[in-house]
């Protein structure tokens, strides 16, 4: 039984021990809802809803005042279902669901996405279309695409004008963001920024089976034409896309070689701060395919936090 003191929280199923001790209180009116045959309860519907929606990358927690959680089973990227998710937020405004937004990274025990039902109760036809717009759907309509192990193998390339200590750092942002995403760095080649030598080095790599392959070069890649381009053509491989629409990170280069996929790294990379090169790298890891299309469809969302030093800074 409740002591005098005690709250009765919304959404409260009101019994003789709640009426007493709202009477003890001085409470002599309250408001409450009725449901009506045919109603579902509200942590019920969030509940059937938010399991249908969880896919297999996700668990959902207990529903309690009408919202039921849906958490990351390990960590990876976030798959998330746009056009269905629209389709059960469009069937009553009493349904929302809230969730990040795809391809976002996350990590084990994040929240990926919310089920508020907004009134007490939902009418079960409501919450029975929620159910049906899922059902087609093989993993819900929000998962996660877990890191899975992988063996990277990194071209670093020298002009002879570098800073002391650039080649260093380079290594260590791009070990560190391998690490971070449980990927080892297997092996490492320095070589000149030539054609010939970093095809060379890229068919060492891929002789080692390494997976994915990435070119940090000592200038920035600005066509098909360039050295690092070039040097996976020679090599077999083929060039999927120059550039992306994502600043900072704009010329990132992505390629396949055999089985392996190739990154021409961005200097941005060079620092640890956000930039496209780690959406790119992030998906492969993952498991996601990326092609030209994906990457075109970075642009929304793709204008990223300033790296720190750059020529022309994102302030007006």
């Amino acid at each position: 039984m409740r002591g005098a003191t005690s709250l009765v929280r919304k959404g409260t199923a009101l019994t003789l021990d709640d009426l007493a001790d709202l009477r003890a209180c001085g409470v002599e009116r309250v408001m409450v809802a009725r449901l009506e045959p045919g109603d579902v309860g509200e942590d019920d519907a969030a509940a059937r809803v938010a399991l249908r929606i969880a896919g297999k990358g996700s668990s959902v927690g207990r529903a309690c005042t009408g919202r039921a959680n849906i958490f990351a089973y390990a960590s990876g990227v976030a798959v998330i279902d746009r056009a269905g998710l629209r389709t059960v937020n469009g069937l009553d405004e009493g349904l929302t669901v809230a969730s990040l937004p795809p391809f976002a990274r996350v990590h084990a025990g994040q929240m990926l996405a919310t089920v508020k039902i907004i009134p007490f109760a939902l009418p079960e036809s409501v919450v029975s279309a929620a159910e049906l717009a899922c059902s087609s759907k093989r993993s819900g309509l929000v998962d996660v695409a877990p890191f899975s192990p992988h063996r990277a193998g990194l071209v670093l390339t020298r002009s002879g004008a570098e800073k002391p200590g650039l080649l260093e750092k380079r290594l260590f942002a791009v070990r560190s963001r391998l690490t971070g995403l449980g990927c080892d760095l297997v092996e490492t080649e320095t070589v000149a920024h030539e054609t010939e030598c970093i095809r060379d080095a890229l068919l060492q790599l891929a002789r080692r089976e390494l997976d994915p392959l990435l070119v940090f070069g000592a200038s920035a890649i600005v066509d098909r034409a360039d050295v690092v381009p070039a040097a996976i053509e020679t090599a077999g491989g083929s060039v999927v896309h120059v550039g992306m629409p994502v600043d900072p990170g704009n010329l990132l280069l992505y390629g396949r070689l055999g089985q392996a996929t190739v990154i021409g790294v961005p200097s941005c990379a060079s620092s640890p701060k956000l930039n496209g090169f780690d959406w790119v790298l992030e998906r492969c890891l993952a498991g996601i395919a990326v092609d030209r299309e994906q990457i075109v469809e970075m642009a929304v969302g793709g204008l990223l936090i300033d790296v720190g030093v750059r020529p022309a800074p994102h302030v007006a």
